[in-house]
């Protein structure tokens, strides 16, 4: 695990490398029916990414990452841009500080990560929208993109 800094190029690169694949792989997932909000492609990337490099080449894929696509590909619609944005950046920042404070990588530390995320996500959607049902229902859809967040993460993160 590295932590890189703002004034390094490689943090810039590794940026630019997860916005790739945060362009590849959504239109995978999107290859199977409800695929993107089940699966959170994005949010993988960048979990393994704050994870791997530190939390921030993984804000600033976070950040582009969701506007990138939309101009790309048209997804995620405009209306919850916002949001998703805001949900990437508060994973980005957990995944990476927690990565920088256990350094290492356990199941138990990673279940811990995605349940903080989800759960300040989750607050920041219910202050940007008023209401908490989308919030809910991202979870009860999206709970095998949670479980993918943990394996991969884990998985990508010991190879």
């Amino acid at each position: 695990m590295f932590t890189l800094a703002f004034n390094e190029t490689r943090t810039y690169l590794w940026s630019a490398v997860f916005i790739l694949c945060n362009l590849v792989l959504p239109q995978l997932c999107h290859l199977i029916p409800q695929g993107g909000v089940m699966l959170a492609p994005l949010s993988l990337v960048i979990m393994v990414g704050a994870y791997k490099f530190g939390w921030k080449p993984a804000l600033i894929a976070a950040a582009l990452s969701p506007l990138v696509n939309h101009y790309a590909t048209g997804m995620p619609a405009w209306g919850i841009l916002q949001v998703m944005t805001v949900k990437l950046i508060i994973l980005a920042l957990v995944a990476g500080l927690a990565a920088q404070y256990y350094r290492k990588a356990t199941l138990p530390i990673l279940v811990g990560v995605v349940l903080m995320a989800e759960l300040l996500g989750g607050l920041g959607e219910l202050a940007l929208t008023g209401g908490i049902a989308a919030t809910i229902a991202d979870f009860a859809i999206g709970w095998p993109g949670l479980i993918l967040q943990v394996a991969g993460t884990y998985l990508l993160v010991k190879s």
